[in-house]
C-alpha cells in the first residue's frame, strides 16, 4: 500500500490484477462517531476507468493517487454507481483533467442526471452491457434503489471476478485494510441498523441474486475494506438480512 498524502493518508493499493483501490479516511462526525473512508476504483488497462470519483472537494486526493500509477490525464472512463456527490461530485473537475474521459453510468443516470450536470455526454449503458477495457471487460448490472436511487447499477469486472458494489455493504470507522477475508456483513448491518439508508422495495431479493449470479470472488466497497471470498454467499445472507 501506498500514501500518496501523508495529510489525509489518502493511499493506492492493488487489491486485483490492474484493480486499484483509493482511499481517504475522514474525521468523525456526530452521525459517524468512528470516521469514515471513501473509496475509488481504478482499473488500468488500455482504456482506463476509474469507478467513483469521489466528492468534489477530494479531486486532488484521488487525482494524486492515481498518478501514482498511471497519468490522470490518461483516463478513459468515469464509472458512477449512481448520481450522487461521493459518485460524481468531482466528475466535471476529472472531465477537465482527462481530455479523453466520458462518464460511463446506466442508462438511467444518463437521462435524468448525469448528461445535465456533466461537461461532456455520457455513456449509458443497459442491464448487462458490456464494456471492454483491454484485459478488463465490465459489465453493467442495474439496481434500482439497491441500496437507494432509481439511477442505481453496479459493474462486474469479468477477468478479476470482481463486483464493484458500491455502498452494498458500507462499513462504518476510518481504519480498514484494503482487502479482507473477514465478516463485512456484520458491521454493515450494524452500521444501517443506525443508519438506514436502504431502500426495501419489493424486488431487493431479485436484484442481489442477480448480482450473487455473476459469482464474484472480490467485493469492492465504497466504504470501508474491499472482500475477497465466495461473494455470491456472502450477497445471500445480505439478501436474508434484508428480509
Amino acid at each position: 500500500m501506498k500514501i500518496t498524502n501523508s495529510e489525509t493518508n489518502t493511499s493506492i493499493v492493488e487489491i486485483g490484477d490492474g484493480v486499484y483501490r483509493i482511499s481517504t479516511p475522514v474525521p468523525p462526525i456526530p452521525a459517524l462517531p468512528a470516521g469514515f473512508t471513501f473509496n475509488q476504483f481504478l482499473i488500468v488497462d488500455d482504456e482506463p476507468l476509474l469507478f467513483h470519483t469521489g466528492p468534489r472537494r477530494m479531486f486532488p486526493l484521488v487525482r494524486e493517487a492515481i498518478e501514482a500509477v498511471i497519468p490522470a490525464n490518461s483516463l478513459r472512463y468515469l464509472g458512477i454507481s449512481h448520481f450522487e456527490a461521493d459518485e460524481c461530485g468531482a466528475l466535471n473537475e476529472f472531465l477537465e483533467a482527462a481530455p479523453r474521459a466520458v462518464p460511463l453510468c446506466g442508462a438511467v443516470a444518463k437521462m435524468v442526471s448525469v448528461d445535465d450536470v456533466a461537461d461532456r455526454e455520457a455513456i449509458g449503458l443497459g442491464d448487462g452491457e458490456q464494456l471492454s477495457l483491454g484485459k478488463h471487460t465490465v459489465k453493467w448490472i442495474d439496481t434500482p434503489h439497491l441500496p437507494h436511487g432509481w439511477d442505481c447499477g453496479y459493474l462486474y469486472e469479468q477477468a478479476t471476478s470482481t463486483l464493484f458494489c458500491g455502498d452494498l455493504f458500507t462499513q462504518p470507522g476510518a481504519d480498514h485494510p484494503p482487502l479482507i477475508e473477514a465478516d463485512i456483513l456484520g458491521p454493515s448491518e450494524a452500521m444501517r441498523g443506525v443508519m438506514d439508508y436502504y431502500a426495501h422495495t419489493e424486488n431487493t431479493a431479485g436484484l442481489i441474486a442477480k448480482l450473487a449470479a455473476t459469482g464474484p470472488t472480490t467485493l469492492a466497497c465504497m466504504h470501508g475494506s474491499s472482500w475477497s471470498g465466495n461473494g455470491s454467499e456472502l450477497l445471500g445472507q445480505l439478501a436474508a438480512a434484508l428480509r
